[in-house]
């Protein structure tokens, strides 16, 4: 008997110290002292103070849960492609089309643009084509042993911006690719890209100091699985003088068709014609 009944003072004094799980938690003791004054009053409610509730409670809110009640991640903010502007040609960059005459960046059948960022320069390329556009660095007016930067849309409809180096009238893809931030698209059949890259680099074959004036060549042309493949007329065009990259110009260069009537003899021609019709024949 004697042991029974201390055995029973034993488990009271278990359950008295909370050891066997139901004496309140402190936080349950707090929240009854944040309900009630210390005399059992109503008392002041005090905010909550648990940050990984807090956080938790905002994740699991409605804008955040799938129809099933279940939370899912959500995709960053993807920056459109900006358009290219052709009202800053001649202001704040320089510009280059080639096509008809008044033609712009979605419009002409070659467009090229550059500006100075820093010690970077930035590029903007277009062309009428599905496949690959781009520009070469040459002292010579002629292809062959040129630095080149080109935008190749591939099979996956991703515009990817390469290194090219011409030995004579192949290009060769350069690992070392000095190109960044780079941008490209493929809309209402056009290749559109921007990228920049540094205006002064350490001499060598495949590279070109940009501080440099050089002839400019513009091709562009279809690409199979990404590769790019021969230009799509037979003589690319090739700026009238060096291109400076300090000097924003905005030039124009009429395509092949508006050349010919541009001619002077075609315009001599034309002439000629007209006054031979005025006068009519005897």
């Amino acid at each position: 008997m004697i042991f029974l009944r201390r055995l029973v003072q034993l488990l009271v004094l278990v359950i008295q110290s909370g050891w066997w799980g139901v004496a309140p938690s402190p936080t349950d003791e707090g929240a009854l002292r944040a309900g009630h004054g210390e005399h059992g009053e109503p008392g002041h409610q005090e905010p909550h103070k648990d940050s990984y509730s807090t956080f938790a409670s905002e994740f699991l809110e409605s804008r955040y849960l799938s129809d099933d009640g279940y939370p899912f991640p959500t995709a960053p903010p993807v920056d459109p492609f900006a358009r290219i502007k052709v009202v800053d040609c001649g202001v704040t960059k320089g510009c280059i089309r080639y096509g008809k005459p008044g033609c712009d960046a979605e419009t002409c059948d070659y467009f090229l643009s550059y500006r100075r960022i820093g010690t970077d320069v930035e590029y903007e390329m277009s062309a009428d084509t599905d496949g690959w556009v781009a520009v070469g660095f040459s002292s010579d007016k002629k292809m062959g042993g040129d630095d080149v930067m080109g935008c190749v849309h591939d099979d996956n409809g991703r515009v990817r911006i390469h290194h090219f180096y011409n030995v004579g009238q192949w290009a060769k893809e350069i690992k070392r690719n000095p190109a960044r931030d780079e941008e490209g698209i493929f809309e209402n059949n056009r290749v559109i890209c921007r990228f920049k890259r540094p205006l002064y680099v350490p001499r060598e074959e495949t590279l070109v100091d940009l501080h440099l004036s050089w002839f400019y060549l513009f091709a562009w042309g279809p690409a199979i699985q990404g590769s790019i493949t021969r230009h799509d007329i037979d003589n690319p065009p090739v700026s009238d003088r060096m291109i400076s990259i300090y000097k924003y110009e905005d030039i124009f260069m009429p395509s092949t068709a508006y050349q010919t009537f541009n001619s002077p003899l075609c315009l001599l021609l034309i002439v000629a014609l007209t006054f031979y019709l005025l006068m009519g024949t005897p």
